[in-house]
């Protein structure tokens, strides 16, 4: 199992770097991404959130086997914008709702290097938007107004040192 990394920490704020290479080692860190991401009870997880600045991320809905995102790229987004409640692991605790489009095409690698493209829309398509975010530093809570964001970054600081 790999540590999560949590708000404050610097890799979760920088823009990772394209994946280069395709080995064994890759598929075994996205595999022990999978086993974090159970543990602690999540449906996605990209590699700045265990340490790693690079671009990939995984994702297992329900009763769904895992997918393996390297390198991706959103091509298009639907222009209707749904309202949801997101949480993260690397922000334990902290939920809020956030708009995003319903639905999205992304373009990836698998953890072979192919390349391929998904469509999708509903919950796949929010936590690729969620994890993709990920990639470049960005949080889900960067996209509340300031004042909502500064409470829940107090409620959630404060409960890390009760």
């Amino acid at each position: 199992m790999l540590d999560i990394y949590t708000l404050g920490e610097q890799v979760l704020r920088n823009k990772a770097e394209p994946v280069l290479k395709f080995d064994s080692k890759l598929v075994e860190t996205l595999e022990s991404m999978v086993v974090t991401m159970h543990r602690a009870r999540g449906i996605g997880l990209a590699a700045p959130q265990v340490g790693i600045s690079q671009r990939f991320f995984v994702v297992q809905l329900e009763n769904e086997k895992p997918l393996y995102f390297i390198n991706p790229e959103i091509i298009s987004t639907s222009s209707e914008k749904i309202l949801y409640e997101e949480g993260c692991l690397s922000i334990p605790g902290v939920y809020a709702e956030i708009e995003r489009s319903s639905a999205l095409v992304v373009q990836a690698l698998n953890e072979k290097g192919k390349r391929f493209t998904l469509e999708a829309s509903g919950l796949l398509a929010r936590v690729i938007f969620h994890e993709n975010d990920h990639l470049d530093g960005v949080l889900f809570i960067d996209k509340l107004i300031p004042s909502v964001r500064k409470k829940l970054i107090e409620q959630y600081e404060k409960r890390m040192r009760a």
